[in-house]
Formats: C-alpha cells, structure tokens, sequence
C-alpha cells in the first residue's frame, strides 16, 4: 500500500499527494491538473499534506522540469523559508511575563508595512545598520549586474531589506522543545528586492508565450514558462539564485538581531551548534530517477536523507523539527507548514478577536484584528499534517512557542 494518493487525467503527467487524513480543497486540486497538462512535467507531480491553491502554481507542491520553467510556480516571496537556533536557555529560566522580550525584539528587526514600501516604510531601515552593510556587500554587484539588464525588476528597497521580517505569515518566536531547551525560529524571504524579480519574471514569461503564440495553448496564463538554453532562462535563474542569497543572509541577519535583543532582558545564554536554515520557496538543479532536472518547490522543504527542515504549524500550534528520509517519489521533499485551511479574508470574516485570544492563551503575542488572518483556525491541522508525511520526514523535536512576534 502506497503512503501517497495517486492521480493522472488522459493526457497529463501523474500527481501523487501526501494528503491522506488532510482536507486538499478543489480549487488547489484542479490547479495541481493544470501544472499536469504542462509537456516538460518529469516523472509526475508531489504535493504535500499542507497543499492549497496558490496564484499560478500550488503551494505546497514539487515540480521537476525538463527543459523549461514557469517562474509563478516559484512566486514573488523567492528564497522564503525558515531559521531554528537552539540556545542554552532553559524554560524555567524565563520570566514570567516576556512582553518586554517582544517589545525589545520589535524593536531590534523591522517588521510589518508602511508608506506602500517606500521612503517611510516602517519595515525597512532607515539607518542601515552596519551588519547590514556588510552582509549586502557580496551580494551588491550581482544585484547591480541583474538590474543593469532588467532595470524593471529593480526594487526600492533591495538593502534596506535586509535584515527585515516583513508582513503576512512572517513571524519570530520563542519556543520550547519537549525537554525544556528555549530555541529561536523565524520566518521570511528576499522581501522587496525578490518580490519584485518575482513579478518581473512572470511578466516576462508571460511575453515569451505571446511571442511564440504559445499562450492559447496553456491551461491557465500564470503557467507561462521559460525555456532553457535562451538568455532570459538564464538571467531569471541568476536572480532567483540571487534572491535566494538575499534571504538566507536575511534570516541571519534577523536572527543575530533577535538574540541580541534578548540578552536585553533574559539570562545568560548562548546560541548552541544546533541550527537550521532552509529554503521552502525555491529552484534548484538536482538529480531525480536518473535524470538532472530542475526541482521548483514553491511551500515545500528539500527533505533528502539526513536533511534537517523545519515545518511550522500556526502562530499557536507549534512547530517541528524533522530529518528528512529521502523518498524518492516526494522528489526528496516534505511541507513547509500547516498549510492554510482558510482564506485570509474568509478569516478575518469567521475568526472573532475572542476566539483568537483564547486560542493564543499562555502566548506573548499581539491579539488585534490584523493577525486574525494569521490565527491557528486559518490553518489545517498539524498533527494530521504531519501524520501524512511519516515516510517523507522523522520527527526530531516539538517545539511550542511562548511569545510570537508577527509583521
């Protein structure tokens, strides 16, 4: 017996779904169909118990290509994914009331949105900080060198961003592992600067179809895809390269910002060798059934043997930390998180402050009407979640948070 569902319609590549015990809405099935149509498919298409429609491609889905790529099925938050340190820390060592801690980590990394992004955005810097300068500093010819071709895709804010947390389902937190350890985890992407590549490229791809009269045969306008061995292939592949680069320095950034926000407050402590740093909205070139393909995952974590991934459930759920076990048929890969069950305006409208605070008790986090979107009953159910992927990943800790910081 199979640990995936499968489905193939006549003419499409097969999709096998790790969704057993986990709702898969119809709008996220008929667009996983949709990718099937598409005739540089490898193998078949995997998505994760956490998958949900997403613009263009499915979040929470593997695709390994041939010869083409389709940059929506990458999206505009490029490079997105998570960061876990654990610390020395220990449970009883906190405060009882960490409302301090959050206010100081607020105010050590920019968050949230202002100003439509510009000048006086309240989630970039002003004053780059120094370490931002220096973490900007290698990636700053690269940028200079995509945007001297693409001057389009250039963003208002590329090193003002670094280091920044942003909006929507970006958070920082403090939690708790089975034995007490206090680890810090974090979540965010290129922000602005991929952002922006993001949308140039889909453009972009979007002209390549209508150049090659390509665009009446694709089963929905945001599949529209580049074709390797031409330039603009190449150039959009060094910019998401580029972008992923921008979000790893950038949770680094955050996360030496976070700790030493917290020596503010807190005891003692240092950061341990455990940490993990992964990508879940991302491209890259692997091998896969004896072929060198390239792997989009857009909400899924490279879960190859041995990997260390993380897979965030809600802001009042929890999260874990797992191994990766190298399933073949999951192009080596596990979900991203929880998945969302629920639209963010579906949320606002169902979720009442009340209902948010009570599913937050015990948690030092905001409580008001903008991160209803983001409360615990807009998510599926991790537990059922990650019971529908044992074969993909183990579980190598439970973390449960007890102070949330959102943008």
């Amino acid at each position: 017996m199979s640990d995936f569902e499968f489905h193939q319609a006549e003419g499409e590549a097969p999709i096998k779904t790790w969704t057993k015990g986990v709702q898969i809405e119809p709008q996220a099935m008929a667009q996983l169909h949709n990718v099937a149509k598409l005739p540089f498919i490898h193998k078949h298409i995997a998505a994760m118990p956490d998958v949900h429609w997403g613009m263009g491609a499915t979040i929470g889905s593997v695709i390994a290509s041939k010869g083409a790529i389709v940059p929506a099925a990458v999206g505009v938050d490029i490079g997105c994914g998570m960061m876990a340190v654990k610390t020395t820390l220990r449970a009883e060592q906190l405060p009882d009331n960490l409302h301090q801690t959050r206010l100081d980590i607020e105010a050590a990394v920019p968050h949230g949105r202002t100003d439509n992004g510009g000048a006086n955005d309240r989630g970039a810097w002003h004053d780059l900080p120094a370490e931002s300068v220096e973490r900007y500093a290698p990636l700053s010819a690269r940028y200079d060198a995509i945007i001297g071709k693409h001057p389009k895709a250039k963003a208002y804010n590329s090193a003002r961003h670094l280091g920044t947390l942003g909006t929507g389902n970006h958070f920082i937190e403090l939690c708790l592992d089975e034995i007490g350890a206090v680890w810090v985890m974090l979540h965010s992407g290129s922000r602005g600067a991929g952002n922006k590549i993001g949308m140039y490229f889909i453009e972009k791809a979007k002209e390549e179809m209508r150049r090659y009269y390509i665009d009446k045969f694709l089963p929905d306008q945001d599949l529209a895809y580049l074709v390797d061995h031409t330039e603009i292939f190449d150039d959009y592949v060094e910019a998401v390269h580029w972008a992923q680069d921008f979000a790893w320095e950038n949770r680094h950034a955050m996360m030496d910002a976070v700790l030493r926000a917290m020596r503010l407050t807190l005891p003692p402590f240092e950061a341990t060798d455990m940490a993990v740093n992964c990508h879940h909205n991302y491209v890259a070139r692997e091998n896969h059934f004896g072929a060198n393909v390239l792997v989009t995952r857009k909400g899924a974590v490279r879960a190859r043997e041995g990997d260390l991934g993380i897979i965030p459930g809600s802001m009042g759920t929890g999260s874990f930390i797992v191994r990766g076990k190298g399933n073949a048929e999951s192009f080596h890969s596990c979900s991203h998180g929880a998945g969302r069950a629920m639209s963010r305006g579906a949320a606002k409208k169902m979720i009442t402050l009340e209902q948010h605070a009570e599913a937050m008790k015990g948690i030092e986090a905001r409580l008001d009407a903008d991160v209803i979107d983001e409360s615990p009953a807009a998510y599926k159910n991790i537990n059922a979640v990650m019971a529908a992927q044992t074969s993909l990943v183990d579980i190598v800790h439970r973390l449960h948070q007890v102070l949330n910081v959102k943008g």
